[in-house]
């Protein structure tokens, strides 16, 4: 019954349940196009959508494009515009003269893999990747790009490229009329132009037709039909029946999944210039990101990294904010080597409209509370988020004096009639403001007598109506009991040996379960310690003892094993992990020996067979019914994808939602 029952679920999964739109594909005709094709209308948008897919459209002979919306360029539109406000510097990324294509400063921060925001290479994927690549010139960046696509890791063009680049081994070509087109690339196939060359060279046709054999390869029913043409084309010109068979399964596995190198070309610019922009003007780059949010990662892993490059992290501030994150200048002066801090900007507070912040910005500076209160007319809930965040310090008390008074300010203006004013502050007192916008001393409120927030309340407001850990890392609280655990941090991991077994701790970044090559089922976690980033895997025999952990925590330790693929990539395959949350309140109630007694334990719920014949998590259900049968999902990559990879175990989830922490599409965490 239960095989039965998993036959009928994996026959339902993945069956179309809606209609979606395609992303960026855009459908050019003349006025006439609505005659030619049916469409409907798309929620929201109210855009009229074809209802042709991409394969009918092109057997329509109409003509489509895939535009892409690339959040990451107005993320560096907006530093470039802050560069501009605030200091007073014209530039244009464009412009070889600003931004010269060799800039070492540049290739210095991409080899170092502090990579964080920059476009399309700031994956734990990538990271690895160009860690071991070591980028130095525009077409290594392509060439990466290249490489971090289906087609060239399914065909396994990785490694040979890496170890040929590095001299490790010798530069191979499939036959020596290969060399031409594979020697940039030491004789490894990154391109679709190159497995064009490939065809055209072999088989004696024109490119054109080439082009079109390339593509009929995404399609089983024509793969068969095309070998037989390149094997008989490519016999006939005397090729030996060897160098034809290597030849066809790299151009098999590669042709229509790799990328092009125009296309490569077009995202390596972007790339390139927002790896220019951290390294010269970087609170102005975090000021872009975080504004137009175009990369995967939290923000608040981009401000532990703004804090890690010695940009200073300037608190909200009614009278200093705007809508959107800026720069200001913190020591120095404009035009000078200064020392530029990033404001943190009021669109972030949970629950703020953008008229309320729109509001709050035009009405800068205000005097007092009362003065913000009466002309920026924020709501009680938003307006107590900034005092418990701090955004109203200026105006004097502590923060939870401020949310008395403005419960009174509140009850007072319920209390007030119809059509009554009240005059500003500064109406009766006649005071004005302080310098940069402070409010005077006539204008402060004064102190009740409450006790302020505490550390670990602030901290808590931070994160609950920023998201962010804004006023230092969270990590900072646990620092000393880390070091009495002997936990590595993440900044002197890097010296750590091939094999050595070692402590890690840090806030979960993200997770992923992505499919591998095996099928089976391996989850990996980013953890953010404050001094950098620990990327960990756990593969399915650690999953009795890790996946609930893993997956149900935010704060993590993890005991685990250094794995090393070159000088800057490494990672942790886990073998042992804790709620460094709930270690810590053992640590406060029994002492470091009970802690030490608690990682001493073996894991309370054994490892019981799951589903895919990996083991299950906590009570042994961590993926479905034990028991199952054995199946993965074959994806047309070569992948396998193990079918419950999208599940977690039972449990309740992390109290901090998902907001801070990356969880990739397919993955449970």
């Amino acid at each position: 019954a239960d095989d039965r029952l998993w036959q009928l679920v994996e026959a339902l999964d993945a069956l179309p349940r809606g209609i979606a739109m395609h992303p960026c594909g855009v459908l050019l005709s003349d006025a006439t196009l609505l005659d030619r094709t049916p469409v409907v209308p798309t929620s929201g948008e109210g855009f009229a959508m074809s209802q042709f897919d991409k394969d009918d459209v092109e057997e329509m002979g109409l003509l489509k494009l895939d535009v892409l919306g690339v959040r990451m360029q107005s993320a560096m539109a907006h530093a470039v515009a802050e560069i501009g406000r605030a200091a007073g510097r014209r530039i244009d990324l464009d412009d070889p003269a600003q931004v010269p294509p060799g800039d070492r400063a540049t290739y210095d921060l991409i080899r170092s893999t502090e990579t964080l925001g920059c476009f399309q290479i700031e994956s734990p994927g990538q990271r690895d990747l160009i860690g071991r690549l070591q980028p130095a010139t525009f077409h290594d960046l392509v060439v990466d790009i290249s490489l971090f696509r289906p087609g060239p890791v399914a065909a396994d063009m990785v490694r040979p490229f890496i170890d040929a680049r590095h001299g490790r081994k010798p530069v191979r070509y499939p036959h020596p009329d290969l060399e031409e087109p594979l020697r940039e690339t030491y004789g490894v196939v990154v391109f679709h132009e190159q497995v064009i060359e490939v065809l055209r060279i072999m088989t004696g046709c024109a490119r054109d037709e080439a082009d079109e054999q390339r593509r009929a390869l995404s399609d089983p029913e024509l793969q068969g039909r095309v070998r037989a043409w390149f094997a008989r084309c490519a016999e006939h010109r005397g090729y030996p029946p060897e160098v034809i068979a290597r030849t066809w399964e790299i151009v098999e596995a590669f042709g229509s999944y790799g990328f092009c190198k125009a296309h490569a070309v077009a995202f390596a610019v972007p790339t390139y210039q927002s790896a220019w922009l951290k390294a010269h003007h970087p609170a102005a780059f975090y000021a872009g990101l975080l504004t137009h949010d175009p990369g995967m990662y939290p923000k608040r892993l981009l401000l532990a990294d703004a804090r890690r490059r010695g940009v200073p992290v300037l608190p909200l501030d009614v009278n200093r904010s705007a809508v959107a994150h800026r720069i200001e200048l913190v020591s120095g002066a404009v035009g000078s080597r200064g020392v530029w801090g990033l404001r943190l900007a009021l669109s972030d507070v949970h629950g703020m409209s953008e008229a309320e912040a729109r509001r709050i910005e035009d009405g800068q500076p205000y005097h007092s509370l009362q003065d913000l209160w009466q002309r920026a007319r924020p709501s009680r809930p938003v307006a107590e988020r900034l005092a418990r965040v701090g955004a109203l310090d200026a105006f004097g008390a502590n923060r939870r004096d401020l949310l008395l008074y403005l419960a009174e300010l509140h009850h007072h203006g319920r209390q007030a009639s119809g059509g009554q004013l009240t005059l500003p502050a500064a109406a009766l007192d006649g005071a004005g403001t302080g310098p940069a916008g402070r409010a005077a001393p006539a204008d402060l409120v004064e102190p009740v007598g409450l006790p302020d927030l505490s550390e670990v309340e602030r901290l808590s407001a931070e994160l609950g109506v920023l998201g962010m850990d804004t006023s230092r890392h969270l990590m900072a609280d646990h620092r000393e009991f880390l070091a009495e655990l002997g936990a590595l941090p993440a900044r002197r991991l890097r010296d750590a040996r091939h094999g050595e077994t070692v402590l890690v701790a840090g806030a979960k970044a993200a997770t992923q379960t992505p499919p591998i090559r095996s099928g089976r089922r391996v989850i990996f976690t980013t953890l953010d310690d404050s001094t950098g980033l620990v990327d960990c895997a756990f593969f399915d025999d650690s999953h009795a003892a890790c996946a609930h952990t893993v997956f149900h925590s935010w704060l993590l330790l993890v005991r685990g094993t250094v794995q090393r693929r070159g000088p800057r990539s490494l990672s942790v395959v886990g073998a042992a992990a804790w709620n460094l949350a709930e270690l810590a309140e053992l640590r406060r109630e029994g002492g470091l020996e009970a802690v030490v007694a608690r990682l001493a334990e073996e894991p309370a719920h054994p490892a019981t067979p799951g589903p895919g014949g990996g083991s299950g998590g906590r009570d042994g259900q961590e993926a479905g019914t034990a028991g199952a049968p054995a199946r993965t999902i074959r994806l047309e990559t070569g992948y396998e994808l193990h079918p419950w990879a999208d599940l977690q175990p039972p449990g309740e989830r992390a109290a901090t939602g998902r907001k801070l922490w990356h969880s990739s599409p397919g993955s449970a965490g």
